[in-house]
């Protein structure tokens, strides 16, 4: 929590400017961005203000315990997995029984929050698609970040669980205010290998697919491999599909892709039918954050850190400390 100081201390004209930049951010939960564009400023110069009124004594921040747990976890798992930040999300009491429900409503902000913290002006996004990323898509304030653009990383895909897989591009699009959103414009699952191929091959597919090979940020989570994983529900694999790629050795599903444990991609059905990001495609962008949420996709986490897939990890509270563990 954060207070303005006394009026005395707030005398000149840049302290008071000071206290109000405060007041909206502390006080009001203004993002950065926001009380920057208010003020027609940078958001650097607002990071700079805000710093600055600690310094001076403007604001006096007083951190409750608990919250400093949650800082813990997120510098031991940079420790641990080598990752440039962590954002852990946690309700308000950190409580281990909350439902998964008030835990995924609070990552889904969270991580909202960290794609304006880790986005920059002319990115290139891809974002991938399910119910974590379209949660996430829904929390995004309008935010506008100049000379972005998005790029949507799996083909049009629908399920009964989340709208079209174009809808989370879209989507942040939107709030950020790209210059350009470029969706795939063919299915996600294709019926054949070889009609793959031929759709990968059509100028306009191979295009938006090369976009995905320079990326600035990725946007994904990752699925387990229960039979219940939205893969099945979205038709994408079947049940002896998602038995066979277990009994293989994958733990996690990553833009409809297979992964082990120890981050090897397993190519099976329907790899060879995807018209989506490779791996290889989110590997090379400079930043890749990762949004996940539950004790259930644990080690699939575990395996796209292994993989290389993430640059910044956010996580509900529960799962932060089991990957700590692990």
């Amino acid at each position: 929590m954060g207070k303005s100081g006394s009026p005395a201390r707030a005398t000149g004209d840049k302290e008071a400017q000071l206290s109000n930049v405060a007041l909206l951010y502390y006080g009001e939960g203004m993002t950065q961005g926001e009380i920057a564009k208010r003020m027609k400023v940078s958001r650097a110069t607002i990071v700079n203000m805000l710093r600055e009124s600690r310094e001076l004594g403007i604001v006096d921040i007083r951190v409750d315990g608990k919250v400093l747990a949650g800082s813990s976890l997120a510098r031991g798992l940079r420790e641990k997995f080598g990752v440039e930040d962590v954002y852990v999300s946690q309700t308000s009491a950190i409580d281990e029984s909350a439902s998964r429900d008030d835990s995924f409503g609070q990552l889904a902000r969270v991580a909202a929050a960290a794609i304006l913290d880790v986005v920059e002006t002319g990115d290139a996004i891809g974002v991938a698609w399910g119910e974590t990323i379209m949660a996430v898509a829904n929390a995004m304030p309008r935010s506008p970040v100049a000379g972005v653009e998005v790029c949507q990383l799996i083909g049009s895909m629908i399920s009964e669980r989340v709208p079209a897989s174009e809808n989370c591009a879209i989507q942040i699009s939107g709030r950020l205010e790209a210059a350009a959103c470029y969706t795939l414009h063919a299915p996600g699952l294709i019926s054949t290998a070889a009609l793959a191929e031929t759709f990968r091959g059509e100028p306009t597919i191979k295009a938006q697919l090369r976009r995905l090979q320079a990326l600035d940020l990725t946007v994904s989570s990752i699925g387990n491999v229960a039979p219940d994983t939205h893969l099945a529900a979205a038709g994408i694999a079947t049940a002896d599909e998602l038995q066979a790629a277990r009994a293989a050795g994958a733990v996690g599903i990553i833009c409809c892709r297979y992964i082990a444990a120890d981050g090897r991609e397993i190519a099976m059905p329907p790899h060879d039918r995807l018209i989506a990001a490779t791996l290889d495609d989110l590997r090379s962008a400079r930043k890749r954050l990762l949004v996940v949420c539950g004790l259930d996709r644990s080690d699939a986490t575990c395996a796209a850190l292994n993989a290389g897939l993430v640059t910044h990890l956010c996580v509900d509270h529960a799962l932060a400390r089991a990957l700590l563990d692990a």
